[in-house]
């Protein structure tokens, strides 16, 4: 940012009735200066006087006007007031003092000629403040804040800074403070110095002092957080610099208590700078009634009442116990509606009453099995009307259901089974892997083992303290982890959703998502404790757009759940399709929404016609923690929001050492209320790090790992993570989980993997890259074998490339900016022996180029350049768009190498004539 206007200051003094300025000015000065006359038809002492005032003591100089100006305004009262305003350097503030006794005093000291122009001195400061959340509409407005420094006394000058130092570190996470000072008395002009401070946890307020007072001052472009020490003023009111020199900019006139914070409110919102100066000013007050040994990180940014404040804002205490059952539930919800249609899964149909008895059949067969309550159930299934009749028969039998992909490898579903301790797993998957002590059953088998009687046994507690289900999530030790979800939890997601969202029996859902994704459990028994009709989505439907989209219309879907990767190509296939749709409500989750992709979607889809709301959630919090309903207006400004808590929640931000931080600052995202999981199943160490009590509120909170900050209104910006998990096409990943497996293989002795995204806007373009350096005898295609052996699809590397070594950084952390391109070598490469092609193969071969941002051979994987499902919707809708043969997803998979995909779409050419 430049601005010439903070070169220019201002002083506004308060004359006698009978003063004449510019006699003054003329006699004493050795150059003329005019002065401007103005009347002012109020009272000195009135709101448009002071308001004038102000506008006259902001107003800079003109570039090619003389360095200063001076205006008398002339009230209806007689009073006189005298706005100098003057470039600060070549009038400095001794001069402008000079100026202000001859008016105030009559003839003195003599003055100083001034040159007729000057050029004034432009500020640039580096970046912005990440913390300002400051309305762009605003940029240039100036907003002021005081600062009351009078309890320090005498001690004022001394603890301030290092007191504002201290608060932008705090602000910034806790690590280190850069503060630019602008000292207009030190005779180096106007020169930002830079305090950079090294907040030392391990430091006392003492030692804290001290290293502030010896930290290197040097010259540098402004940061974002500075002081101006100006002289104090006593014959008026002094302004350093018409415009803040530093976006946020504090104002301390020394030998004196006064202190004004001036910023800009295009980049600091103003209650972010009234709580910051009130912090700074509670930080010095502990810096001057601590003794020098107090440990610093004792120190608080917030006062307790103030934390508290904040945390009763953000929902904690506001929790209601909820009790009962999903299963329960689901049966009184079917006594009301017997008839009414539950389930629709290709051309089957089970009304409530079919799907409550099909249930209690699984769960009598489990009885016969002799299976204790409580017991955890494995489910593997694909998704049709038999997963969701187990799902629930396994609750009915007071057991808890473990959801597993029938895609994973077998591998992880062989751990997943041991670690989860599973007598049964109800599988219709043949290549299921044989587990020791573990018995397998096909749906059908299970309900025999029921046929003709009841179950057995009491009923578990319908409070709903126990297992609902457990969902694996990647683990950064290499290995998935179990995140246990009671009953209760969920009946509370839907008891703070339902009537904001007008669930009810006239709606129809899809189940689009995978039962070992948590997002099916909002989907299933969202729609089926609500009475309304869940729609069973195959698996490669979900995989082709079109025939999507088409069943969303046939069926008459109301309430979509979609992460963004996959609504992206539905918005899309709108725009061709332009389809008869029914949806009212679209929830999107799983990963960040940049809400800018829906512009064409609102451009043919009302808001008033279709809600589109986007939610923030965790396995480890039942699926859902906030809400933000999504117009064109937050598409236009780009916003992050994610919404407030849902009811029963609670959301704060907090630093490293879990200290609140207020709105504005970027923390860690800790979450509480009832939809806190009860562990990680079998991992105490890791619940007692993530799981943990809080002493400000004596509850349960959740240690996110997600990177937030809270806007004054309450609302969450969601801004990734802070560790190295992250989302991939709504599916969470621990990069050093793919690392493990990866350093796992034989002959692999060092690895790094990184998610890389060929367009920065297009989520679909994501994708895994591995590197790895080998002993002589491997290769990279070994590395895959075993990957693919221990990682599901979404986890593969889609390109694993060999390295001699990691480059790392200074900080011994792997360098990514120094690893190659993985397809800059020949799988990327065009092959020089390759023959002439065909007319089909040239135009397969762009497309697939043109979305892999590679180039492409007929001896190329399409998955192996960093092909995924959501390019190849993609890829078949180009193919589409240029007459080609229909394919589907399913026999793009069937033949993904660039060859065996051109044979494939010419036989399907030729047997259309």
């Amino acid at each position: 940012m430049e601005d010439s206007a903070a070169g220019c200051h201002s002083l506004v003094l308060r004359l006698p009735d009978t003063a004449d300025p510019q006699r003054l000015l003329s006699r004493a000065m050795p150059d003329p200066v005019q002065v401007w006359q103005t009347s002012v038809p109020v009272g000195a002492d009135e709101p448009t006087a002071e308001e004038r005032r102000r506008a006259e003591s902001l107003r800079p100089i003109h570039r090619d006007g003389p360095p200063l100006r001076v205006v008398a305004l002339r009230y209806a009262d007689g009073t006189v007031d005298v706005v100098l305003v003057a470039v600060r350097a070549v009038v400095p503030p001794d001069s402008l003092r000079r100026i202000a006794r001859l008016l105030l005093n009559g003839p003195g000291d003599g003055v100083p000629g001034l040159p007729a122009t000057a050029a004034r001195p432009a500020f640039t400061y580096r970046g912005g403040l990440e913390w300002g959340l400051g309305d762009p509409e605003l940029r240039g407005v100036v907003g002021s804040e005081r600062i009351d420094l009078t309890p320090l006394g005498g001690q004022a000058e001394r603890l301030f800074l290092p007191a504002i130092a201290l608060a932008v570190s705090r602000y910034g996470g806790g690590h280190r403070a850069e503060l630019g000072v602008l000292d207009l008395g030190d005779g180096t002009g106007d020169h930002v110095r830079v305090h950079a401070v090294d907040e030392h946890p391990e430091c006392s307020t003492g030692d804290f002092l001290r290293r502030f007072d010896q930290a290197p001052v040097t010259p540098q472009e402004p940061p974002s957080v500075g002081v101006i020490l100006s002289p104090a003023f006593e014959e008026g009111c002094y302004t350093a610099c018409l415009t803040p020199v530093f976006p946020l900019t504090v104002q301390l006139d020394r030998g004196s208590s006064r202190a004004v914070c001036r910023f800009d409110r295009g980049i600091v919102d103003a209650s972010v700078a009234q709580r910051f100066c009130a912090h700074v000013a509670h930080l010095a007050g502990q810096l001057a009634d601590g003794t020098a040994d107090r440990p610093l990180s004792g120190l608080e940014l917030l006062p307790r009442a103030e934390q508290a404040a904040l945390l009763r804002a953000g929902g904690a205490g506001d929790t209601t116990p909820v009790r009962g059952r999903i299963d329960r539930a689901f049966e009184e919800v079917a006594a009301k509606q017997p008839e009414a249609v539950a389930l629709l899964a290709g051309d089957e149909q089970l009304t409530y009453r079919q799907l409550d008895e099909r249930a209690d059949a699984v769960a009598a067969g489990l009885s016969a099995l002799d299976i204790a309550p409580g017991s955890r159930i494995g489910v593997c299934l694909e998704r049709d009307a038999d997963l969701v009749v187990t799902l629930l028969g396994v609750l009915k039998a007071g057991c808890a259901y473990v959801p597993m992909d029938p895609r994973y490898p077998a591998q992880r579903l062989r751990f997943t089974a041991q670690n989860a301790g599973l007598p049964v797993i109800v599988t219709s998957a043949p290549e299921f892997p044989p587990v020791p002590g573990i018995r397998l059953l096909t749906p059908s088998a299970l309900t025999e083992l029921g046929a003709g009687r009841a179950t057995t046994g009491a009923r578990p507690s319908a409070e709903g303290d126990d297992p609902a289900y457990v969902i694996y999530t990647s683990g950064s030790t290499g290995t998935p982890k179990g995140v246990v979800v009671p009953h209760r939890n969920v009946l509370a997601l839907l008891r703070a959703t339902a009537e904001d969202f007008a669930l009810g029996r006239d709606d129809t859902w899809t189940l689009f998502h995978s039962s070992a994704f948590d997002f099916s459990v909002w989907e299933i028994w969202g729609c089926l404790l609500t009475g309304g009709r869940l729609v069973v989505v195959p698996y490669w439907t979900t995989r082709d757009t079109e025939e999507f989209y088409a069943l969303l219309a046939e069926r008459r879907v109301t309430v979509l759940n979609q992460t963004p990767s996959a609504f992206a190509q539905l918005i899309r296939h709108d725009h061709h399709a332009g389809g008869d749709l029914a949806l009212r409500l679209i929830i999107f989750g799983g990963e960040p929404l940049d809400v800018r992709m829906l512009a064409p979607w609102f451009a043919r889809h009302p808001a008033t016609d279709c809600r589109v709301v986007n939610m923030f959630g965790i396995t480890e919090t039942t699926v859902h923690v906030t809400a933000q309903t999504v117009t064109p207006q937050e598409v236009v400004a780009g916003s992050r929001s994610v919404g407030r808590p849902l009811p029963g929640w609670s959301v704060s931000i907090r630093d490293e050492r879990g200290r609140v931080l207020p709105p504005g600052p970027s923390g860690e995202i800790y979450v509480g209320g009832a939809g806190v999981a009860d562990q990680y199943l079998g991992r105490p160490e890791l619940t007692e790090q993530r799981f943990i009590l809080d002493e400000l509120t004596g509850e349960r909170i959740y240690r996110s790992g997600d990177k937030g900050r809270l806007h004054p209104d309450g609302r969450l910006d969601h801004l990734g993570r802070l560790d190295s998990q992250v989302k991939v096409r709504g599916h969470r990943i621990e990069l050093d989980e793919i690392r493990m497996v990866l350093l796992g293989a034989p002959q692999v002795t060092a690895a790094a993997v990184v998610v890389s995204r060929d367009q920065p806007d297009d989520p679909a373009s994501s994708r895994i890259d591995a590197y790895v350096v080998l002993e002589a005898a491997a290769d990279c295609a070994q590395v895959l074998v075993h990957a693919k052996t221990m990682l599901p699809d979404y986890m593969t590397p889609a390109t694993i490339t060999e390295v001699t070594e990691i480059p790392l950084t200074i900080n011994g952390k792997p360098d990514i900016s120094r690893l190659p391109d993985p397809r800059t070598g020949p799988a990327g490469a065009p092959d020089a022996q390759e023959p002439a092609s065909s007319e089909l193969a040239d135009d397969i071969l762009s497309i697939w180029s043109k979305l892999l941002n590679t180039r492409v051979s007929l001896q190329d994987n399409f998955f192996t350049l960093g092909g995924n499902s959501l390019l190849v919707v993609r890829v078949l809708a180009e193919m589409r768009e240029r007459n080609l043969p229909k394919v589907s997803p399913k026999q793009f998979y069937g033949h993904s190498t660039a060859a065996q995909f051109v044979e494939l779409v010419r036989g399907l050419s030729e047997a259309d004539r």
